[in-house]
């Protein structure tokens, strides 16, 4: 073999094509970039971002602007339906007020209250008139008011709004006239442990029959005699508290037996409430009348035998087994459920067993206070 040929085809071999170099040369050249088209390209890139991310931003708070605008229009309706509720229960309660009102003043014998009198806090309709009977001139009006104490004109007052303030002033001082009104002994109504409305009856008189009676007149008088009785009882409560020695009311036992009078007292409130509005239910009245009855004759025992089915009642009481394995056993029906009598719902109400606790602790003092005959009849 001719080694000069030899030698041709290896070089030949070694050395790169034409379109090889070519290919390789533009390849070389798109390898470089311009600075200047890279910053481009970048900023390019980034306006887009920037614009992207501002659209989104615009998007979301519309949304949100149009989330609060519904909101605000549901709290809006909300609050206006609130309103008109709480304008309807008041008018409710000031016609029950106003109601209750005409019922006290029919009972105590006090005039009627004027039609031109509107309670306080009220909207009454400013543009009527007056009628003319019920009108008072200004400068005896300016005088009238001058000798109550009160201001002539408040601000924003006309001269009907003063009239019916006049009214409003004059009905009160009238109402605090009959409160006021002599108790038994030169008391008035403010002496008393509890105040009450109701004329109460002397010591002689508070008798009460073992049954209350039917009639409505008779109700009543039997009303004020149990106010009396119970006013009776506080007052000599009281005053027995109070005649004790100094160390003793000093004591920590003597300060705990003044407030449970004071507690007593202050929970037979609702019990004197239903008194003056003569809508004590049967179911209460009559077991106070036989507790009272047994205690006016000094038979504590038996008095304290109607406190205990009056609170307790004859219901029937989960004591002992009453189930065992996975079987009930068939008096377990008898404790669920109960029917009218024997079931013990007085005591549910708190204002209830707070009133029965009362007469509870009237009753321990009485039998101190006034001792039975016969010593069994004394309450352990």
């Amino acid at each position: 073999m001719d080694f000069k040929a030899l030698m041709s085809r290896e070089i030949a071999k070694s050395q790169p094509s034409k379109d090889t170099s070519t290919s390789s040369s533009s390849s070389n050249n798109k390898a470089y970039v311009k600075r200047a088209d890279l910053e481009a390209e970048r900023l390019a890139k980034y306006q887009a971002e920037q614009e992207a991310i501002a659209a989104a931003k615009e998007e979301r708070a519309q949304k949100k602007r149009k989330l609060e605008e519904e909101e605000a229009t549901r709290n809006a309706a909300r609050e206006e339906k609130r309103k008109r509720l709480a304008e309807e229960s008041r008018k409710r309660r000031e016609e029950e007020a106003e109601r209750e009102e005409r019922a006290r003043r029919k009972r105590l014998g006090l005039p009627e209250r004027p039609s031109s009198e509107t309670p306080t806090g009220t909207s009454s309709a400013d543009g009527t008139p007056l009628p003319e009977d019920e009108d008072i001139p200004d400068d005896e009006l300016v005088s009238k008011l001058r000798e109550l104490s009160e201001p002539v004109t408040l601000f924003g007052e006309s001269h009907k709004q003063r009239v019916r303030r006049y009214r409003r002033l004059t009905a009160a001082a009238k109402s605090r006239e009959a409160s006021s009104t002599p108790q038994p002994g030169g008391l008035t109504s403010a002496d008393l442990p509890i105040p009450t409305t109701l004329i109460l009856v002397p010591e002689k008189e508070m008798k009460v029959p073992a049954l209350p009676p039917k009639d409505d007149k008779a109700r009543e008088y039997l009303y004020r005699q149990l106010a009396s009785y119970f006013t009776m009882v506080l007052r000599e409560w009281a005053a027995a508290l109070a005649n004790r020695p100094e160390s003793v009311r000093q004591s920590f036992q003597g300060k705990a037996a003044f407030n449970a009078m004071l507690q007593a007292r202050e929970n037979m409130r609702p019990l004197f409430r239903n008194f003056e509005k003569s809508d004590l239910k049967d179911d209460l009245l009559k077991p106070i009348v036989e507790i009272v009855h047994a205690a006016q004759e000094r038979r504590y025992v038996d008095a304290n035998d109607g406190y205990l089915r009056l609170s307790i009642g004859k219901a029937a009481w989960p004591i002992g087994v009453t189930q065992v394995g996975i079987h009930a056993r068939s008096a377990r029906e008898k404790i669920n459920e109960g029917t009218g009598e024997s079931q013990a719902h007085i005591m549910s109400d708190e204002a209830t067993r707070k009133m029965l606790q009362s007469i509870k602790r009237c009753l321990s003092f009485a039998q101190t206070r006034w001792p039975p005959e016969d010593q069994l009849q004394l309450m352990g």
